[in-house]
C-alpha cells in the first residue's frame, strides 16, 4: 500500500549538463500529471509521463520538474561565454570607419570590444541531440527519481496502514462489546414483549394461542437482532485489513468497502434502542471516519 503524498529527487551528468529530475505530489481521485521540461525538450514530455506510468504511477497530482545546469559555468562561478566573431568584427570595422573618416584615434580595445553588446554569447551546446538520444540521457535520471519517489510513498503508506489496521482493532474490540450486549437485549427484548402480547391478549378477552405468541415472539426477536448485520461488518473488515495489508494501488476498494461497513453499522444502530449500545456505534461510526478521511491519502 502505497501513499499519495511523496517527494523523489535524482541527478545525473551528461555531457556538461547537470541534469536533475524532481517529482512531488498530493492526493487526487485520478492520475493528474504536470511536467516541466526546459522549453527545447519540450517533445519529451509525452515520453516523461509514459516513464512514469511504467514505474506504476496510478494515482495523485503529480509535478515533474526538469532542470539542467552547465557543469563548466558551476565550476568557474560564472556562465560560460563565448565569441560572436561576426559581431565583433563589425564593431571593429564601423571604428576603424569612424577614426578614419573622423580623423581621430581609434582607442577600441579588447576590453572595450568585449563588453558591447552581442560579442560575448553563452556558449552552445556543441551538437543538438535527437529526440531519441535525449530521451536515452533522461530516462535513468527519472527512473532513479521514480524509485526515489515511490520509496517515499510505500515508507508513508506503511505508516498509514499501520495506524488504520490499529483502529480496525480498536473496533474490533468495540464490535464484540455490541456483540455481546445485544444477546442479551434480544432475549430481554422478546421476555418483555411476551408479556405485554399476554396482558392485552388477558385484557381484552381474547384466547390466548401459545403457537401464535411464540411466533409473534419470534418475529419481533428477529426484527430487532443483528447477528447478520455483525457477520457481514466482520467479513467487511477482514476484507479492509487484507486491502491494507496489499502492495497494489487499493484507494478505491478501500474507499468502497468503506461504505459498506458504515451501511451495517448504520443498521446496527437503527435496530438497537439500547443506550449503551447506541454510544459504542457512535464510537464505531466516529472511527471509521477517521479511517475514511486517511484513505483518502491513498494510492
Amino acid at each position: 500500500m502505497r501513499s499519495m503524498t511523496a517527494f523523489g529527487r535524482a541527478t545525473g551528468v551528461a555531457g556538461n549538463r547537470e541534469i536533475t529530475i524532481e517529482l512531488r505530489s498530493v492526493n487526487n481521485r485520478f492520475l493528474d500529471l504536470n511536467v516541466r521540461l526546459p522549453r527545447a525538450w519540450a517533445a519529451q514530455e509525452e515520453s516523461v509521463k509514459a516513464t512514469i506510468g511504467k514505474m506504476g504511477v496510478s494515482r495523485g497530482k503529480v509535478d515533474v520538474s526538469v532542470t539542467y545546469t552547465d557543469v563548466r559555468a558551476s565550476e568557474s562561478g560564472a556562465t560560460v561565454l563565448e565569441p560572436d566573431l561576426d559581431c565583433a568584427r563589425r564593431y571593429v570595422e564601423s571604428a576603424a570607419l569612424l577614426a578614419r573618416e573622423l580623423g581621430v584615434e581609434n582607442d577600441l580595445t579588447v576590453s572595450r570590444l568585449m563588453a558591447m553588446t552581442g560579442v560575448m554569447m553563452p556558449v552552445r551546446e556543441d551538437t543538438e541531440e535527437s529526440d531519441d538520444e535525449l530521451r536515452a540521457v533522461l530516462e535513468p535520471i527519472l527512473t532513479e527519481a521514480c524509485t526515489a519517489f515511490l520509496a517515499a510513498r510505500e515508507r508513508e503508506g506503511a505508516r498509514l496502514g499501520a495506524d488504520v489496521l490499529a483502529k480496525l482493532g480498536g473496533i474490533r474490540g468495540m464490535v464484540a462489546t455490541i456483540a455481546a450486549r445485544s444477546e442479551d437485549n434480544v432475549r430481554a427484548y422478546r421476555a418483555r414483549f411476551e408479556e405485554r402480547l399476554r396482558n392485552i391478549l388477558s385484557d381484552n378477552s381474547i384466547a390466548l394461542d401459545e403457537q401464535r405468541i411464540l411466533t409473534e415472539c419470534a418475529v419481533y426477536a428477529d426484527r430487532v437482532a443483528i447477528d447478520e448485520e455483525l457477520v457481514r461488518l466482520a467479513s467487511h473488515m477482514d476484507a479492509l485489513e487484507a486491502l491494507f495489508r496489499s502492495e497494489e494501488p487499493v484507494g478505491r476498494r478501500i474507499d468502497f468497502m468503506l461504505q459498506e461497513t458504515n451501511r451495517e453499522i448504520n443498521t446496527i444502530g437503527s435496530k438497537c434502542s439500547d443506550a449503551a449500545i447506541a454510544r459504542v456505534v457512535a464510537d464505531v461510526k466516529s472511527e471509521f471516519e477517521k479511517i475514511r478521511e486517511q484513505i483518502q491519502n491513498i494510492e
